[in-house]
């Protein structure tokens, strides 16, 4: 695939902005999805003790983050699946919260890396505005919609009838 190919986001201005990085952002949310399945206890931690199943709701925003992952890889599926991220970086605000109150960290990570992890765990908070607003790019964009530049060529190559 050539640059030429590459599926582009059009700012508000109607500029063009690059290569998508929506490709980049379902690979992530995949393979987060996926480390629910391989260590649901210790996500489970996470869960607010008000929650109920906490190792269930692991395993229902395992199965949101891969679903959604996929979808905003696509383009057709794009701009609901990045609705769906935003509502699943809402939903689990409370846990990302409960994670840096609490004492969880010092039975999730070694002793002498558990001040690093609390840092973390407060600097995710404001970064899951960033996460939000990168998917709301794409969830208010017309990027899947933007025709390529072959169909562009090919209607305005076209006889008008």
């Amino acid at each position: 695939m050539t640059d030429a190919d590459q599926p582009r986001l059009t700012d508000a201005d109607g500029t063009e902005s690059g290569p998508s990085l929506a490709p980049l952002m379902g690979a992530t949310y995949v393979v987060a999805g996926i480390a629910h399945f391989l260590a649901p206890k210790r996500f489970a931690e996470a869960v607010p003790p008000a929650f109920p199943r906490p190792v269930g709701l692991v395993y229902l925003s395992g199965i949101a983050e891969i679903l959604l992952g996929i979808g905003v890889a696509i383009p057709r599926t794009r701009r609901p699946s990045a609705w769906g991220i935003v509502a699943l970086l809402v939903a689990v605000f409370p846990a990302n919260v409960h994670l840096a109150r609490s004492d969880t960290m010092d039975d999730l990570v070694p002793d002498r890396l558990v001040g690093a992890a609390r840092l973390a765990a407060w600097i995710r908070l404001p970064f899951q505005g960033v996460l939000i607003g990168w998917a709301l790019r794409y969830a208010d964009s017309d990027e899947e919609a933007a025709p390529t530049t072959e169909a562009a060529t090919a209607e305005t190559a076209a006889p008008e009838a």
